[in-house]
């Protein structure tokens, strides 16, 4: 059935033409404006060509608002990505609404216009008074009701002049049920100001309708929030808001009828109540800031100013209207700022803090806190600001001791420099000074080097380290213990062996270790212990720079640069016949002293704590030490030199009970260890063991006998033997 008999309206006279538009980079912000000032309940979105792509409506805004959208987010991000649409050509009544009140009107692929739901009651008044004389009369005894409003996805009710409602659409059915048959026609007047339930609402409202609601369990009340409607029906979550407004009449006199409109507003309520919560959040936490003693200064993710609170203004002097709504780039432009924690939080996505000056001449410390949001972006950063102008004159001291500190860290850092990548090495006195000097002199040519100092002094070190500066340095550098290999076997590990060489030699032979080091650095430690026998052979290979083989007729030339080392006096053991004048001579090129741990005391310090970080690394510890142990460890005389330190720094870490190495810690780590009957712990080296028995017997012998010869009658051994070995220990001798 037809609103009117006569002219049949359709979707194009009635839509709302293609005038209001919203570009693809507009945001919520202009579509509110927009929405506000033509009074249009939607807008369609165009693409980024300029083309009617999607719509976006009054309810989508107030979605995205409750969802926690900012005005500043654009449209793009929240308008329907699938909208409902109706054909320009479709009649009125005919309109598929899919429960929507807003459709776009599509031509085809192109989007002509939109149609909102509140135009179809002015469409059939239009209708009418467009069909008017032609179509004449309607049908007294008809209730108007067009199939367009039957199918409209919200409650519509038909009221006649006399106050009564005459019908109600399928929505109207669904929220009333059988309420609505009971009620229709039957009271007739208006619900009087001041009657209960909906005190206060306005005149014009049928009785028997307010009836009906009320039986279906709906309670009536006026809504301060939303003026523009006549009263509100509230039932559990839903909410409709009551429209009213006049519609062309069946009779001549075409006045008196109305179309109440139920339109659903329970999003929208709630999204009022979500926002009257935020004020009151926002009031809150306006407080909870200003009453803050730091000061706080909050931007959004542009570095734009939001807010600061009252501390800041008292500590700073700036006053907010100055700043809020201005970026910070504008703001350190223009000098109220020295520097912006805010535009390093952008750049960097972490916490900063830096010291900054304001334009009045304050000294602030600032420290930014980035805000994410779910996205990963950066929201918010909140700076927190304290006065620290108090505190310059300290801050002046500090400046004054730091030239101090610079100069000392100058110094290390040339000292590293110098030391290049050599971090076994410690350089500070001036004796090692010296060594270290003296050993980047000699990386640059082919000398032999003869390295001397006592044991465990770092005469490995440095050899590696004229290697590692050396031409040679992509090269192998090969080492060898003259006395950590058996005299019978010393001889194939040096030169090698060819198959069949001797029994157990293996089938495939075996290259020495000058062959090993070719083209590379070959270093000989504890040289003073090489058997004459093949001191003669190295000789030769030192003269000729040819190796051979045992069992091997043809000699192999090698390029090799020979680095030696011994903790024995071998000028002495010259002297005695224990080893060549000449081969000494051929290794005595160039001779380098390493000097003794206890005559360089300054460096204990600095090997207490690399030993201490490399122990702490290695066991994934975190021991500290006390200055007193540090104190009594330089003091100690170290007759083991590094080695026995590092072994003794070793031993403080592991051994430790507390994080902080004390001074009794190292006190218990270099007393000797005794057992029950008080004599000496042999828990240790048997090196060690036989170095002290060796060393008291001697000095035992020496005291009685007197002289070397007859000490070493008494001991059974060489006088040879003797004398080097007292030399060795620093025992006095005729």
């Amino acid at each position: 059935m037809r609103f009117l008999r006569g002219h049949a309206m359709k979707v194009r006279e009635i839509m709302q033409p293609s005038t209001h538009f919203l570009r693809g980079g507009a945001t919520l912000r202009d579509a509110a404006a927009l929405f506000g000032s033509s009074g249009v309940g939607g807008a369609q979105v165009l693409d980024g060509e300029g083309r009617p792509g999607t719509v976006f409506t009054c309810d989508d805004l107030i979605l995205a608002l409750a969802r926690g959208a900012r005005l500043s987010d654009p449209v793009l991000g929240h308008a329907r990505r699938h909208i409902c649409a109706v054909g320009p050509d479709t009649a009125v009544e005919d309109i598929p609404w899919q429960g929507s009140r807003f459709l776009g009107v599509m031509d085809g692929a192109r989007m002509v216009g939109c149609l909102a739901a509140d135009r179809v009651p002015d469409a059939h008044e239009a209708a009418d008074g467009a069909a008017g004389d032609a179509d004449g009369e309607a049908d007294a005894g008809a209730t108007p009701w067009p199939e367009a409003l039957e199918h409209f996805p919200e409650p519509l009710f038909l009221c006649a002049a006399d106050g009564t409602v005459r019908r109600g659409n399928r929505a109207a059915r669904r929220i009333l049920g059988e309420v609505l048959g009971e009620v229709l026609g039957e009271l007739r007047g208006e619900l009087p100001d001041g009657a209960r339930p909906g005190a206060g609402l306005p005149t014009g409202l049928p009785v028997n309708l307010a009836d009906a609601l009320r039986r279906a369990g709906f309670s009536l009340e006026r809504d301060p929030a939303d003026p523009e409607s006549s009263a509100h029906a509230a039932r559990g979550e839903t909410r409709y808001a009551l429209l009213r407004w006049p519609v062309p009449a069946p009779d001549s006199a075409r006045v008196g009828w109305n179309m109440i409109h139920l339109r659903d507003v329970s999003e929208q309520h709630a999204v009022l109540g979500k926002l009257q919560s935020m004020r009151e959040l926002s009031r809150e936490f306006r407080a909870i800031i200003d009453s803050s003693f730091d000061g706080i200064y909050i931007t959004d993710g542009e570095g734009k100013t939001l807010l600061i609170n009252r501390a800041y203004e008292r500590i700073t002097g700036i006053r907010a209207a100055e700043v809020v709504g201005r970026t910070m780039a504008e703001l350190v432009s223009e000098g109220f700022y020295d520097k912006s924690v805010t535009l390093q939080v952008l750049q960097s996505r972490k916490v900063e803090t830096i010291i900054q000056k304001v334009r009045r001449g304050k000294i602030i410390v600032v420290t930014g806190n980035p805000i994410m949001d779910e996205a990963g972006n950066i929201w918010r950063v909140v700076t927190n600001v304290r006065d620290v102008t108090e505190l310059q004159r300290l801050q002046e001291e500090l400046e004054k001791m730091s030239a101090l500190h610079d100069r000392y860290r100058m110094e290390l850092d040339t000292l590293r420099k110098s030391m290049g990548r050599d971090g076994g090495i410690v350089v500070r006195s001036k004796r090692m000074r010296d060594v270290y000097e003296q050993a980047l002199r000699l990386a640059q040519v082919e000398s032999t080097v003869l390295i001397m100092g006592e044991s465990g002094v770092g005469k490995e070190v440095v050899a590696e380290a004229i290697h590692r500066h050396s031409p040679r340095r992509e090269r192998p550098f090969v080492r060898i213990s003259c006395a950590a290999i058996p005299e019978q076997l010393l001889e194939s590990e040096l030169f090698g062996y060819v198959q069949g060489a001797f029994t157990g030699a293996s089938r495939a032979g075996k290259p020495g270790v000058f062959e090993l080091a070719h083209q590379g650095t070959l270093f000989l430690d504890e040289i003073g212990e090489l058997p004459l026998g093949l001191q003669c052979k190295l000789l030769r290979v030192l003269q000729e720079r040819v190796v051979l083989r045992l069992g091997e007729v043809r000699p192999t030339p090698v390029d090799v640069r020979i680095m030696a080392a011994s903790n024995r006096d071998l000028e002495a053991m010259m002297r005695v016949g224990q080893f060549r004048n000449d081969l000494y001579y051929r290794l005595n090129v160039v001779p380098i002293v390493v000097p003794p741990l206890r005559e360089r005391r300054e460096a204990v310090f600095d090997f207490i704590y690399r030993f201490l970080g490399r122990f702490n690394r290695k066991y994934g510890l975190g021991r500290q030490i006390d200055p007193e142990a540090c104190d009594f460890l330089a003091a100690f005389d170290w007759p083991g030199n590094v080695r026995q330190l590092e072994n003794t720094m070793e031993r403080l870490v592991v051994l430790s009970q507390g994080d902080l190495i004390t001074r009794e810690d190292a006190q218990r780590a270099l007393a000797p260890r005794r057992d029950a009957n008080g004599a000496e712990d042999t828990d240790q080296s048997l090196r060690a063991a036989v170095e002290r028995a060796e060393r008291a017997a001697i000095g035992r012998a020496l005291a009685a006998h007197g002289s070397t010869r007859a000490a070493a009658r008494a001991l059974g051994v060489n006088q040879s033997t003797i004398v080097r070995k007292a030399r060795r220990y620093r025992l006095a001798c005729d």
